[in-house]
């Protein structure tokens, strides 16, 4: 599997890491317990089995065009499925347009998630994965209120066989 995602500006990212602090501070689920190098706070627009042959090239050129893009998060839930502790991001034009963009360039690819897709799509940042519905007073306590603001500098390719990342378009490289 290969994902496409926006790596935070470094403020933002210190504010999703500081929460992930706060949630293992509190004997909670927390993707700080991850300690994988390529572990960071990032929000997913697409993932595939595989990338078509050019694919990574039309898309660094999108991301050279339309980064950075703002971000303000909003309120924590928790999402079906696997159960994660997100934090929601208020999606604005710029990030919606070009999570369009991205599925246009991966209309090709073999294996698209229909839950990335436009429509479907919940912009989030994660907190914790399998995460307990009674636990999130708690968490949200943990938080804070705060809804922290900005940017998507940076997009990544996450590759799940070799477990690595691939810088996508300008930025600085991720791990």
């Amino acid at each position: 599997m290969r994902t496409v995602e926006l790596v935070c500006s470094s403020g933002l990212d210190a504010e999703v890491r500081a929460v992930w602090g706060r949630l293992v501070a509190a004997g909670l689920p927390s993707l700080a317990r991850n300690v994988h190098p390529t572990n960071r706070p990032h929000l997913t627009l697409a993932a595939v089995d595989g990338f078509p042959p050019g694919v990574e090239d039309r898309l660094a050129g999108l991301f050279d065009a339309a980064l950075p893009v703002p971000v303000t998060l909003d309120r924590i839930v928790v999402l079906d499925g696997s159960r994660p502790l997100v934090w929601l991001l208020r999606p604005a034009p710029a990030l919606t347009a070009l999570h369009a963009a991205v599925w246009d360039v991966l209309a090709g690819a073999d294996g698209q998630r229909p839950w990335h897709a436009p429509g479907a799509w919940v912009p989030h940042l994660s907190l914790a994965l399998r995460f307990r519905d009674a636990d999130l007073r708690l968490a949200r306590a943990v938080a804070g209120g705060q809804r922290p603001t900005g940017a998507f500098v940076a997009a990544r390719s996450y590759d799940a066989t070799g477990r690595t990342v691939t810088p996508l378009g300008p930025g600085p490289p991720s791990p």
